[in-house]
């Protein structure tokens, strides 16, 4: 499959300690092709039902292609978590921390009652999909369903842990000696 082997030749950088790979559907680069986006989007459709659902949510930057994606093949509209305030009336405030990063997401766009499925890219340390999470049920959106493309390291298992609720994941990875290795 196109994703598997993708991932295992994409590069892998540092970023203080944390060992980055690099990849088309994570980051963008080095080049996003529409085949690898098609198969990955063909391969959520298969594991999550959407008959059910309201709206699809994503985290910026790079789950919106993803979003956009999934938006065209099932006639959802996609709801983006930004990085920055709008201040519309309701946005919701959550902090959120990673592997390389933190800082604030604003949640727009959800009413109470709302049925969700959310979509990132990637869970590792699992601190963006539990602030996610907890926004979306301060919002009182009900989630149905949670995927994320690519699993690294134990986030998974933390947000299952803290949060109750299972994410489904397309591929798990580590990296190895600078390389990542498909499990």
């Amino acid at each position: 499959m196109k994703l598997e082997e993708s991932l295992k030749k994409c590069p892998v950088i540092k970023r203080g300690e944390y060992n980055y790979f690099v990849h088309p559907i994570t980051d963008g680069i080095p080049l996003v092709e529409p085949s690898l986006l098609r198969e990955v989007a063909c391969r959520i459709l298969k594991i999550v039902d959407f008959s059910e659902v309201d709206k699809i949510v994503t985290a910026e930057a790079m789950g919106i292609h993803l979003a956009t994606t999934l938006s065209l093949y099932t006639d959802i509209p996609f709801v983006i978590i930004r990085k920055r305030s709008y201040g519309l009336e309701g946005e919701i405030p959550v902090f959120q921390k990673t592997g390389y990063s933190k800082g604030q997401l604003y949640v727009n766009g959800i009413k109470e009652g709302d049925k969700v499925v959310i979509v990132d890219d990637v869970i590792s340390t699992g601190g963006t999909m539990i602030a996610i999470i907890e926004a979306l049920k301060r919002a009182g959106a009900e989630i149905k369903d949670i995927v994320c493309v690519i699993e690294r390291g134990k986030g998974r298992e933390i947000v299952e842990k803290k949060t109750g609720y299972k994410i489904k994941t397309l591929v798990k990875i580590d990296v190895v000696d600078g390389k990542v290795v498909i499990k």
